[in-house]
């Protein structure tokens, strides 16, 4: 495949990133004062209730310590709460409390008039379903890559011996 078109590929997904990312936080942030990584989150406890923090992170492939922090916002605005993990003494769940669903209730509703306006007002319901099933491809292919390359990192390589005398070869 031509570099080029590559190059094209990923600038087109980026800048689509960018601009719905912007579009869809900017109305969540003038209708309800919230974060577009503040919502997702809250609608993940919504659709997956008890969820750790490490789930959570797992999720969205991003760190445990920023999930950390998103939570500890979301918290203190009192729109979920941890809880001792009932089978695991060391991690927490994590639930929305009341006025964290009825939040997330309001703002899905604007998320989801921004996807019909921004996405599904311009293609196809059949393209949404390519497209998705392109860019899931592409996500998977890209987490297997990862994984190969850290359990290629944490592969020892084997020690080569020194030979014992200069200009001789390890027997």
């Amino acid at each position: 495949m031509a570099d080029a078109d590559l190059k094209l590929l990923y600038r087109e997904l980026v800048s689509l990133e960018i601009e719905l990312w912007d579009g869809i936080e900017g109305r969540l942030r003038a209708e309800y004062d919230l974060p577009l990584t503040s919502f997702e989150v809250l609608h993940l406890l919504l659709q997956q209730p008890g969820r750790r923090i490490q789930d959570i992170a797992e999720e969205f492939s991003i760190t445990v310590g920023g999930t950390s922090k998103v939570i500890d916002r979301l918290e203190a605005a009192g729109l979920c709460e941890r809880r001792a993990n009932p089978h695991d003494r060391r991690s927490s769940i994590v639930e929305l409390t009341p006025e964290g669903r009825k939040l997330v209730d309001g703002a899905l509703k604007v998320f989801e008039e921004e996807l019909e306006l921004r996405i599904g007002s311009v293609i196809p319901e059949r393209s949404v379903r390519e497209v998705t099933a392109v860019l899931r491809t592409l996500r998977a292919a890209g987490r297997a890559l990862a994984a190969e390359r850290k359990g290629a990192a944490q592969t020892p390589v084997p020690a080569v011996r020194a030979p014992k005398h200069p200009g001789r070869p390890a027997s």
